[in-house]
């Protein structure tokens, strides 16, 4: 459109029929209906469509602007589209080169006034819809600027304060033979015994040891109480530089401790630092919690005792197994030790509804005739007795809430419910003790609920994992392809049973063992 065209004003006639089609301000929105320019149904308000008189490039290549009128009232007379001319220069146009063009539930451009009456005109957004997107954004913005660096929301992590132990505290605050600290004396081990072999000798460099026996016992320790204190070592230059930590005791051959002393075993140490400063033990055993000793006392004024778990129960710590003499019912009545018991045999389980039924193994997630582990040894009324590993899953009735729920052994504390077999069914029996024990051989067999009656007391067949639902779904692909073999080798091998063919840990179970940190939450597993 020239210049010329776009001032030039419609003839009186014309602007008289188009202004009276406009009403008032005050039209109801019973108004919008008949609104046809586009033919059109749809409510909606006219728009002014206003061309800037210094377009000097065609109408059909820019945007007008526009505004909103209302829409004429019913029998208002109307704008038709074939009114429309195709050349810009032929659309009516009012004073100030406005003119009455699309319903406000569309918006033209110039060029797509030949699209309106071709009745193809594009939807327009409302402002009120513009205004929330705009106000979302704004929203954002103070949680977008603390994912950078700075203060805020996802700034810097902030260094967590250490408070030092008093004097006599010890972390845990439980006995140092518990479960929850460093467990059970396994017995001493001397230079000619076969367990020496498995001690390791610390060579490093930012330790210094005492060694006042000059036999370099003190360097002597345990794998874990090796890597402990390698880690305080390191804590300890950060904490104090120009310090060393010192090791006063480790591993004693002479027996100058206690009967029950885990110095014995190379799972203990008395420490303290390079400059002999009793003002800084206190911290020294906060430092000694956090490189992760599972015992710290603040035995004296002048060190710092700490002791680890045993490396075999790490083993306990990492499975969930039960003891070769504990028993299960089989479906053919008979009570078969976890020794003896076979692959394809059907043992006493609980099913989804709480109901024991007989269900199949399927295989040995874990099965070594001679390792030794710890075993959490759980007593209930009525000589139930149930011995298995600290991670294992164990069937808990609440009473507060009269549900059930599956409890890591360790957790189970006197005074809970286990759930026993008695004259077919599950009876809540009260736990009159737990303890601890050392024994040979872990078994875990898995049956295809997922569940177990071991010693008449209902346990889970998983461990680590404290959900007995993902847990079970976790074996799913394992017992569908259990049951498509046996539907192929029913014919064959009906009736046969079997011992596992390999000894230790299945490869599916340490499969999922080695990516449970990827897919699991922290928080759900076992520590």
């Amino acid at each position: 459109m020239h210049r010329k065209s776009a001032a030039r004003s419609l003839p009186s006639s014309s602007l008289s029929s188009l202004s009276s089609a406009v009403p008032s301000s005050s039209s109801s929105s019973s108004s919008f209906r008949g609104c046809n320019l586009c033919s059109d149904s749809r409510m909606g308000s006219w728009r002014q469509v206003a061309i800037p008189p210094t377009a000097r490039d065609p109408p059909r290549d820019r945007e007008m602007q526009s505004t909103d009128v209302p829409c004429p009232s019913a029998g208002a007379p109307t704008v038709e589209p074939s009114r429309m001319a195709a050349s810009p220069a032929e659309v009516p146009v009012l004073s100030g080169g406005v003119f009455c063009a699309v319903p406000q539930v569309h918006q033209c451009r110039s060029s797509a006034v030949r699209r309106c009456a071709g009745h193809r005109c594009e939807p327009q957004r409302g402002r009120t819809a513009v205004a929330w997107v705009l106000l979302a954004l704004l929203a954002l913005v103070p949680f977008t600027a603390g994912c950078g660096p700075g203060r805020g929301i996802g700034g810097p992590r902030r260094t967590r304060k250490l408070l030092p132990l008093v004097f006599k505290q010890h972390v845990p605050n439980v006995s140092e033979n518990s479960l929850s600290a460093s467990g059970m004396q396994e017995g001493p081990i001397s230079r000619n015994d076969s367990k020496f072999r498995s001690l390791e000798t610390n060579y490093n460099k930012d330790i210094i040891f005492k060694d006042e026996e000059g036999t370099g016992a003190d360097r002597v320790m345990t794998q874990r109480c090796k890597e402990k204190l390698n880690i305080l070592a390191v804590s300890v230059m950060n904490q104090w530089p120009g310090l060393r930590l010192m090791v006063t005791e480790g591993w004693d051959e002479d027996h100058m401790h206690a009967p029950e002393s885990l110095h014995y075993e190379g799972r203990a140490v008395d420490i303290m630092t390079s400059d002999k400063d009793r003002s800084k033990i206190g911290m020294l055993a906060r430092l000694a919690v956090e490189a992760g000793f599972d015992w710290v006392f603040y035995e004296s004024r002048n060190h710092i005792h700490c002791s680890v778990k045993s490396d075999s129960s790490q083993s306990s710590h990492t499975s969930g197994c039960f003891t070769g003499d504990s028993t299960v019912l089989t479906a053919s009545g008979e009570h078969r030790k976890l020794s003896e018991l076979r692959i394809g045999e059907r043992v006493q389980a609980v099913d989804a509804t709480g109901a024991t039924v007989f269900s199949e193994v399927l295989m040995f997630m874990d099965r070594d005739t001679h390792q030794r582990r710890e075993f959490v040894t759980i007593e209930a009324d009525g000589g139930a007795l149930l011995k298995v590993t600290p991670a294992h899953l164990v069937m808990v009735w609440r009473r507060e809430s009269s549900e059930t729920r599956y409890v890591f052994a360790d957790r189970v504390r006197e005074g809970d419910h286990i759930l026993v077999h008695v004259d077919g069914t599950l009876e809540p029996r009260v736990v009159q003790r737990i303890s601890a024990t050392l024994a040979d051989g872990v078994y875990a067999p898995l049956t295809g609920e997922g569940t177990i009656v071991v010693n008449a007391v209902a346990a889970s067949c998983y461990a680590l994992i404290d959900s007995q639902t993902v847990a079970h779904l976790s074996f799913l692909p394992y017992r569908m392809v259990e049951k498509v073999l046996a539907l192929f080798e029913r014919s064959s091998t009906a009736g046969s049973l079997s011992l596992p063919r390999h000894e230790g840990i299945h490869w599916y179970a340490k499969s999922l063992y080695a990516i449970k940190d990827y897919l699991i939450p922290a928080s759900w597993l076992y520590h």
